[in-house]
């Protein structure tokens, strides 16, 4: 992925642990809830952003993990 989808992850991650921070302070309902609401959207638009991303790889699902290749396990 590009660096401008990890900064859409970044900001979704921080809105959301927001939220979390100010309902457990007992911030008034208002806030909570449209923070929430600014929140599921970040998470559609983010979600987006990273589906959408123009990123190409030559690995395959052979390659399975690069630290522990298929091909080299013992039974």
């Amino acid at each position: 992925m590009k660096d401008s989808v990890y900064i859409w992850v970044l900001i979704t991650t921080l809105a959301l642990v927001t939220v979390t921070i100010m309902s457990v302070m007992d911030f008034p309902f208002n806030w909570v809830f449209y923070c929430t609401v600014l929140g599921q959207a970040l998470i559609v638009l983010m979600v987006y952003k990273v589906l959408t991303d123009n990123y190409t790889t030559e690995k395959t699902f052979k390659d399975f993990y690069e630290d522990h290749p298929i091909g080299n396990r013992v039974n």
